[in-house]
C-alpha cells in the first residue's frame, strides 16, 4: 500500500501513519492471565474483564494482517529457577503452581497464549521478563531495522504491561497509539486511568483510538489504492 491511512482519535484528532512502517503490538494474551485455570482466575482475579476484549483484539488482528501490518506479539514469563524476576517481585504469584504449570513461567501451559489468539505464521513473539516489551528483548533493534516508526497497542493490562510498554517505545522515539477497547485491566478504574494519563498534557504519551476506528482507517486507506 502506499500513502497513509488516518486514524480518528477518540478526541478528534487524527493519527497518520504507513501501514508498511507500523506495528501491532499483543500485548500478554496469556492463559495466566486470561483462563480460569490460570493465575488470574485461580488467584480471584477479575479475569473476565480481561477476556471481554477478545473479540476486539481479533477484529483488529485480522484486519492489520490484511492491511499487511507487521504484527506482533509479547509474552510475560520467567526462567523456572526465577533468575531473572526482579527481586521486588519475589514472594508473589509468579511460580506459585496451578492446573496449567507454573504462574508465568517460561515453558508451562499457563504462559502460553489462549486459544482464540494464536500468532499466525511468521509473527514475533517476544518473550519479556518483566512488564515492558523493550526490556531485556531486542525488540527495539528488530522494530528500527524493519523500518518501523508507529506502534499500535492492545492487549492486558492496561495499566501495567501495556502501559509500560507504550512508555518505553516513547521514550524510543516511537509515535504510539492505544487501541482503547483492544485493552482490559482488572478493575476499570485503572484502565480509564491509564487513558487519562496517556492523554494528558496533550497526547504526551500517546493517541487513543478504538478498534473500530483502526478498522475503517484501514479500509478507507486500502479503497484508494491505485488500481495495479
Amino acid at each position: 500500500m502506499t500513502g497513509e491511512a488516518i486514524i480518528t482519535c477518540r478526541d478528534g484528532r487524527s493519527f497518520s501513519f504507513l501501514p508498511a512502517k507500523t506495528a501491532l503490538l499483543i500485548i500478554d494474551m496469556q492463559r495466566d492471565f486470561l483462563d480460569p485455570q490460570g493465575m488470574c482466575g485461580l488467584e480471584g482475579e477479575a479475569y473476565l474483564q480481561l477476556r471481554a476484549i477478545i473479540p476486539t483484539v481479533q477484529a483488529s488482528l485480522e484486519a492489520a494482517r490484511t492491511a499487511g501490518l507487521t504484527v506482533i506479539h509479547t509474552r510475560e514469563g520467567y526462567a523456572a529457577d526465577l533468575s531473572d524476576l526482579p527481586a521486588s517481585r519475589h514472594g508473589g504469584h509468579v511460580g506459585r503452581t496451578g492446573p496449567l504449570g507454573r504462574f508465568l513461567v517460561r515453558g508451562e501451559a499457563g504462559h502460553d497464549f489462549i486459544a482464540e489468539l494464536p500468532p499466525a505464521l511468521g509473527e514475533a513473539v517476544i518473550d519479556k521478563p518483566g512488564f515492558g516489551a523493550f526490556f531485556r528483548t531486542g525488540l527495539e533493534d528488530s522494530l528500527k531495522r524493519a523500518g518501523i516508526t508507529h506502534l499500535l497497542f492492545g492487549g492486558v493490562t492496561t495499566q501495567c504491561c501495556v502501559l509500560s510498554s507504550l512508555r518505553e517505545a516513547v521514550d524510543r522515539g516511537f509515535f504510539c497509539l492505544l487501541l482503547d477497547d483492544c485493552c482490559a485491566a482488572l478493575e476499570p478504574a485503572w484502565h480509564q486511568a491509564t487513558l487519562d494519563i496517556i492523554a494528558s498534557e496533550g497526547n504526551l504519551f500517546g493517541w487513543i483510538a478504538t478498534s473500530a476506528a483502526l478498522r475503517n482507517a484501514l479500509l478507507q486507506h486500502g479503497s484508494h489504492e491505485p488500481a495495479r
